[in-house]
């Protein structure tokens, strides 16, 4: 873990995908509206933080990876708050990335206790995030690259990606000699052939091999993996099991059941980020993948265990790791 954590700070790592504004309204619902049969929300605090390829973002940096992230948000009062709180954490999404004609996404839960009461998402048509839109912010995109180490594409099925996108970014970024990842969203076919890493969920891999859905851990995943790696042939393959841990799998081999490490599950949500973000910093330093897995499932037990949308810190990693704290 420590030798991960002590390589992280010399990357730079560029994301390409849907950026989101996650937002929480948190309070307490004891009685139901006269109104309608529904709960009265008294709201206590708001919480708003990064979402989407943003929340791969906030994970690097905290890792302490010099990060770009590349996407349409809106000149509007959530494309501010976003853009202000990637500022913050020194996370840099170019002006011209922003655009009056764009609707920032958001997505807005309402929490009482420990439980979501509901989820108000705000966003519009896909192909007005789209980044092959406007020749000038793919060329934008490509200068970034130019001074990379990786590139993540994360793809929320927002509509940033495209066939163009893709293939341009992933060409750039080979002529550099950058690492690059993919978390798919196979609903919307890309062309990410040939991937150093691909991290897919069960339901996701399932889509991408054209079977059935199975359970976490239920199926044959011998047989998902072999027709993931035989339609595109990632270097390194990956199927995030929520709380049931991982499969990993390198070079076609049959994959491996990875446990995980969390003691508590509170919140999923942007667990696949951080597996993502961790699993592209221990791979492009250097490490293999089963040390990468490792590295990837401790800091996402670290952060299912806390409420929101959240990051594991090299203190938090590392900590556990010894065994001195538990996420809980």
């Amino acid at each position: 873990m420590q030798s991960i954590l002590d390589r992280a700070g010399g990357l730079r790592v560029v994301v390409v995908g849907d950026l989101l504004l996650d937002h929480y309204v948190i309070g307490t619902a004891t009685r139901l509206s006269p109104e309608a049969p529904v709960p009265i929300l008294l709201v206590g605090e708001d919480l708003w933080c990064p979402g989407g390829a943003a929340n791969v973002a906030l994970n690097l940096k905290t890792f302490g990876v010099q990060v770009e992230v590349v996407g349409s948000i809106g000149r509007d009062s959530a494309g501010d708050r976003l853009q202000n709180l990637l500022a913050e954490k020194n996370i840099l999404l170019d002006e011209r990335f922003r655009d009056a004609a764009v609707h920032t996404i958001s997505k807005t839960r309402i929490v009482s206790g420990s439980h979501q009461l509901c989820r108000v998402d705000r966003e519009r048509d896909p192909d007005s995030y789209g980044l092959a839109r406007n020749a000038l912010l793919l060329e934008r995109a490509e200068l970034a690259l130019r001074n990379a180490d990786a590139l993540i594409f994360s793809d929320y099925g927002k509509g940033t990606l495209s066939k163009e996108v893709v293939e341009r970014l992933t060409a750039a970024a080979r002529s550099h000699s950058c690492f690059v990842a993919a978390d798919p969203k196979p609903s919307r076919p890309l062309p990410f052939a040939q991937m150093d890493l691909l991290t897919p969920n069960a339901v996701e891999a399932c889509t991408m091999a054209d079977v059935e859905p199975v359970g976490r851990k239920g199926g044959d995943w011998i047989k998902i993996f072999r027709k993931i790696h035989g339609l595109f042939q990632p270097k390194n393959l990956v199927v995030t099991l929520g709380r049931d841990g991982m499969f990993i799998a390198a070079g076609g081999q049959a994959p491996r059941h990875i446990p995980t490490c969390a003691r508590t599950v509170c919140d999923v949500t942007g667990a696949g980020d951080t597996v993502i973000s961790a699993l592209t910093v221990a791979l492009a330093t250097g490490h293999n993948l089963e040390t990468a897995a490792r590295f990837a499932n401790t800091a996402a037990g670290i952060v299912v265990a806390k409420f929101g949308t959240a990051t594991a810190t090299p203190a938090e990693i590392l900590n556990f790791s010894q065994g001195t704290v538990s996420p809980s």
